[in-house]
């Protein structure tokens, strides 16, 4: 395995972020807290997304998409994460949810899907994980059984994102009970196919603007022609979703990060104390100086990632994508945990109220140690990788 993570963004990638940064301080920003204080979807915020061609900029042109590449994509989770943890599930969950049909669907279902969520007429979402299967998913319940030109599903998703107000959902589901993990296939069912319903909102202590609900099937049945690949190809198209996908988990933390860190200087430049601003005492510029070294470590690791799964996504191989993605979105978020908890600190009595946001990211941030793979798994994952 080689170990080179050096990467340098073009000025493309930069205008970029100038672009998302300028849309977010404007649009997305104002409208955090009250999302995170009312828990609702933030629909505006999809609308001028939408609006920007930035709320699934990852899908190809062919099929009306921006066509950005990993990196870019990276970059927009990040800036929108930065203003709103909540957002930024937006892109990142409509790449979740679509990943599977970019690498495995026919053209047919790719010409079907990815058009509507490309023009921003429907958000996808994304059904692996359930009540006695989150980081062992290969021990899936759900099951999907072929019936002449249908499969009719039966079973329960939980943690779904975005439950609720997508549109479509890629699920996996056993067809063969006896194959294990072989067994396990891909598919993708529609708000309002029979059968199909999403539960209560789950009460989350953070991403509060981004719903999490259960998925169930009833005797829910499907045309068979939505199978995403062969039968028996899920669990691998699962797997190859993730280590593209653990990435814009690890852009999200860095935005929540840089978002608490940029308040957080912000903050001590102007606080007084004993007659002098809080930065100039040396403990509080080592603390920053703590936090922006791994944000910047985290940064390097999470592009490097990125520039490696749009390499592979092109067709070249990419031997060491899953520990790439792994790591990027271990260390992110793990530095997106300790920056946001130094940011509140740094704010004192201010940074526990709602007055200042770095409570709320430090709350946001959290989540992205967990879903995905927690970073116990993560650790896993790599370890498995050195030791092939």
């Amino acid at each position: 395995m080689t170990l080179d993570t050096a990467f340098t963004t073009t000025e493309e990638h930069e205008l970029l972020r100038e672009s998302v940064r300028a849309l977010a301080a404007e649009r997305i920003a104002p409208r955090a807290a009250e999302t995170d204080a009312t828990g609702e979807f933030p629909w505006e915020v999809y609308k001028d997304l939408v609006a920007s061609d930035m709320h699934a900029i990852h899908i190809p042109e062919a099929y009306g998409g921006a066509g950005a590449d990993a990196v870019a994509t990276a970059i927009v989770i990040e800036e929108v994460a930065r203003a709103c943890g909540s957002s930024s599930l937006i892109p990142a969950v409509n790449k979740l949810g679509t990943v599977p049909l970019i690498l495995s669907g026919s053209p047919e279902l790719q010409e079907r899907y990815l058009r509507p969520c490309a023009e921003g007429t429907a958000m996808f979402s994304y059904g692996l994980s359930e009540p006695e299967a989150g980081s062992d998913a290969a021990a899936m319940r759900t099951r999907a059984v072929r019936d002449g030109d249908s499969y009719v599903l039966n079973g329960v998703k939980r943690w779904i994102t975005n439950a609720g107000v997508s549109k479509y959902y890629t699920v996996m589901a056993v067809t063969d009970p006896d194959a294990g993990a072989r067994g396990i296939s891909a598919f993708v069912v529609e708000d309002g196919d029979p059968g199909f319903s999403v539960g209560a909102l789950e009460q989350k202590l953070g991403i509060k603007g981004s719903p999490t609900r259960e998925l169930y099937f009833d005797n829910c049945r499907i045309p068979a022609d939505r199978i995403i690949g062969a039968e028996g190809t899920g669990f691998k198209t699962a797997l190859a979703t993730l280590d593209h996908t653990r990435i814009t988990i690890a852009a999200q933390a860095l935005g929540i990060a840089q978002g608490a860190l940029d308040h957080a200087t912000s903050y001590v430049k102007e606080r007084q104390q004993f007659g002098k601003p809080v930065a100039e005492f040396q403990g509080v510029q080592f603390m920053l100086a703590d936090m922006a070294m791994k944000l910047t470590s985290a940064r390097q690791l999470t592009y490097a990632a990125a520039a490696k799964s749009e390499r592979a996504m092109a067709g070249n191989r990419e031997d060491d994508l899953t520990f790439y993605s792994s790591a990027a979105k271990c260390a992110a978020s793990d530095a997106a945990m300790d920056i946001t908890t130094d940011a509140v600190q740094l704010l004192g009595g201010y940074g526990y109220t709602r007055d200042f946001p770095v409570e709320r990211m430090m709350r946001d941030a959290k989540i992205t140690q967990i879903y995905e793979g927690t970073n116990q798994v993560q650790r896993v994952v790599m370890a498995r990788e050195l030791l092939k």
